[in-house]
C-alpha cells in the first residue's frame, strides 16, 4: 500500500494527545466469555486519507472498518474473512476484510454516497435498504472458503453483524462501535468492542456482562477525550473478574504492490497488452480498490510485458 500521509495540522496535534492505537483481548467470568475493546482514532483517518472519504462515507466505511478489525480475535493461525454488506439503499454497501496478521483494508461500494439533503444524525439506517450480509472465511489449511449470508435486519452495521453471529455462527456476540467528529468534520475518536459467550457460560453472568456492555459510554467521544482501553474494561465490567489476555496492534493497510499489480499486467492476454500499449493512456494508472493506492506504469514498462 502506498500509505497517504495525514497532512491536516489540527488533526495531527490533536493525535499525538491521545492514546495509542491498539486492541485489548480480555476474557471474563473466567473465560465464560471473550471481548475485544479497539482504539481505532488512527486506523479510521488512516482509511478516510487513503479513500479521501467525506464525512458520510468515513461513517459508514469507519464503522464497517472497526468492525472488522473485531473479526480478528476471532480467527486461528493465518486466518483471514471478508465482511460484506449489499443494500439497495443509496450507500449500496461495502466489502472490508481483515487478516490474523493484524490489518485491516476494504472500500465502499459507492462513493460518493448520494445524498438528498445534508446530514441532520448519524443515524445510517435511512441510506441501508433491504440486502444481505455476507461472512467468507478463509481458514488457514482448508480448500475451499467457508460463506455464509443473513438478510439484513436492523439496518445497523454493528448489529446486523452481530445478527450474523447469531444466526449463521451460533455464537451470541454484541459489536459496538463509536466515531467522533468535530465541528469541521475531524475524526477526532473512534473505538469499537465486541463481547461473545461461550458455550456453557452461566445465564446470569451473562446477563451481567451484558448489562455493562449495554452501559458503555460513546466509544468516538470517549477516545477524542484521552481515555484509554483498560479503564474501560476493568470499570464497565468490574463485577465480572476482567482480565486483559493479550494486547495486538490492529492497522488500516494492504498488501498491495507495485510488483503485484506489474504481475497482473504480465499476465494479461498478448491482444490485451497490444491495445494498452497502443491506445492507452501514458501512464497506465491502476488503482487498488482495497486501499485507494494509484499505480503507474509508462507504455514502454507495458511493451516490455510483451516479452
Amino acid at each position: 500500500m502506498i500509505r497517504v500521509p495525514l497532512t491536516d495540522t489540527v488533526l495531527n496535534t490533536h493525535l499525538q494527545g491521545l492514546t495509542p492505537d491498539g486492541m485489548s483481548i480480555f476474557l471474563l467470568n473466567n473465560g465464560a466469555m471473550r471481548g475485544a475493546f479497539f482504539h481505532g482514532t488512527r486506523f479510521v483517518n488512516q482509511l478516510r486519507a487513503q479513500h479521501d472519504l467525506g464525512i458520510l462515507e468515513t461513517l459508514v466505511l469507519g464503522q464497517a472498518a472497526l468492525c472488522g478489525a473485531l473479526l480478528i480475535p476471532t480467527m486461528k493461525g493465518r486466518d483471514r474473512a471478508v465482511f460484506r454488506y449489499d443494500t439497495r439503499g443509496p450507500a449500496a454497501g461495502f466489502s472490508i476484510e481483515a487478516n490474523s496478521e493484524g490489518w485491516v483494508r476494504g472500500f465502499l461500494l459507492q462513493d460518493p454516497i448520494p445524498i438528498e439533503k445534508p446530514l441532520d444524525s448519524w443515524d445510517l439506517s435511512p441510506f441501508f435498504g433491504p440486502g444481505t450480509v455476507t461472512m467468507t472465511r478463509f481458514p488457514e489449511g482448508f480448500a475451499e472458503p467457508v460463506t455464509g449470508t443473513i438478510e439484513i435486519k436492523h439496518r445497523n452495521i454493528a448489529l446486523d453483524l452481530a445478527e450474523y453471529f447469531g444466526v449463521s455462527e451460533q455464537t451470541p456476540t454484541a459489536f459496538n462501535t463509536g466515531i467522533q467528529f468535530d465541528r469541521e468534520g475531524r475524526v477526532i475518536g473512534a473505538g469499537a468492542m465486541f463481547l461473545q459467550t461461550m458455550p456453557g457460560a452461566d445465564p446470569e453472568l451473562v446477563e451481567a456482562a451484558e448489562h455493562a456492555f449495554s452501559s458503555a459510554p460513546s466509544l468516538g467521544a470517549w477516545f477524542a477525550e484521552g481515555g484509554d482501553r483498560d479503564d474501560v474494561i476493568h470499570g464497565l465490567f468490574r463485577n465480572c473478574a476482567p482480565l486483559v489476555a493479550l494486547e495486538r496492534q490492529i492497522v488500516f493497510d494492504c498488501p498491495c504492490s507495485r510488483e503485484n499489480f506489474a504481475n497482473h499486467l504480465s499476465h494479461l492476454d498478448r491482444e490485451e497488452l497490444e491495445d494498452m500499449a497502443e491506445n492507452g493512456p501514458d501512464p497506465l494508472e491502476i488503482v487498488c480498490h482495497n486501499c485507494g493506492s494509484v499505480y503507474q506504469f509508462s507504455k514502454t514498462e507495458v511493451r516490455s510485458f510483451l516479452g
